[in-house]
């Protein structure tokens, strides 16, 4: 076996143990918070279901001996763990849909939102990280420096509603919430995308400018080929490995932090549909999401490792 191949193996073996240890951790604390948390589940449920005007204590009673709300914590959590041992998410306490079915729509809004994020914020940070780095210490290095630390202090809630009021409410340009088509992609994504590339544009920057160092540069001038060569073939690849890993710790950000922005655009993502089954007590809901976001996170994990494998010019060499 070659080592590359070996090499390969062991990054999925590790990350397959990963997301074993991951599910089991994520499902037991999500639902030992649930537990914990006060008043009657039964009767919030309840009122998910029905309405608060049509709930009452025998339609809560009527839910608590249906889902089995009075068996001891640690049955109903082994019943939980025995479900997902056989790829079984099991039920919505809420809408008795399948949990699978729920997240998987949820889900694909959320990463069409986190990619449209990521778009947005390499669109604004290639541009600017490379014309930084390829001078550093100049009047457009420091304008962007100052730019970066203003925008990365703006609260994503607070940069939304902004947004909303100039492009929405008055310009009338896009869309204020929901989701009807693309157009109402472009305020969230920049509303995510700007507070990333203010981070990112540096990540940029500082890899180029370390590329732009390094020796082997020098020596490809050396050998005659032309600044736009040398820029093309060594210094952007050699200075996208730090840029790549940056991009997975943003998705990974953003699979963690799209639940405000998601409420505000009221964006029909897993986020948003967390928050709602929290406040439901739909706690099949939650440890589904909550599981599936944790191994989204592994997953994002793996893709980087192999990119990076793929990327760096010292493997492509061996």
């Amino acid at each position: 076996m070659s080592p590359p191949l070996k090499s390969m193996l062991g990054v999925l073996a590790a990350r397959g143990l990963q997301a074993v240890i991951v599910a089991l951790i994520v499902g037991i604390v999500s639902f030992a918070m649930m537990y914990a948390l006060p008043g009657d589940a039964a009767y919030r449920i309840a009122a998910g279901r029905y309405g608060y005007d049509m709930m009452d204590a025998a339609a809560a009673e009527v839910v608590r001996l249906e889902l089995g709300l009075d068996d001891p914590w640690l049955i109903q959590l082994w019943s939980w763990i025995g479900q997902l041992m056989q790829f079984d998410l099991g039920n919505s306490l809420v809408y008795g849909s399948p949990v699978v079915d729920e997240i998987a729509t949820q889900l694909g809004f959320s990463l069409l939102l986190a990619g449209g994020a990521v778009a947005a914020s390499l669109l604004i940070a290639l541009p600017v990280g490379i014309v930084s780095g390829l001078n550093p210490g100049g009047l457009f290095d420091r304008t962007s420096m100052g730019l970066s630390v203003f925008l990365r202090a703006i609260p994503a809630f607070a940069l939304g509603i902004v947004l909303v009021l100039v492009f929405a409410v008055q310009l009338k340009l896009f869309p204020v919430a929901g989701f009807r088509g693309f157009d109402n992609l472009v305020l969230p994504s920049f509303t995510l995308g700007i507070g990333l590339a203010a981070v990112s544009n540096r990540v940029v920057r500082d890899a180029v400018v370390d590329a732009m160092n390094a020796d082997w540069r020098l020596f490809s001038r050396t050998k005659g080929l032309s600044s736009r060569l040398t820029l093309i073939r060594h210094v952007l690849r050699n200075a996208a490995l730090p840029v790549v890993t940056y991009v997975g710790v943003q998705l990974a950000y953003l699979i963690e932090g799209v639940v405000i922005v998601e409420t505000v655009f009221a964006w029909p993502g897993i986020g948003h549909a967390l928050v709602h089954a929290i406040f439901g007590r739909d706690i099949a809901m939650v440890q589904g999401t909550a599981l599936t976001l944790g191994l989204l996170y592994v997953a994002l994990n793996l893709i980087i490792d192999l990119a990076c494998r793929l990327i760096d010019p010292r493997g492509s060499v061996a």
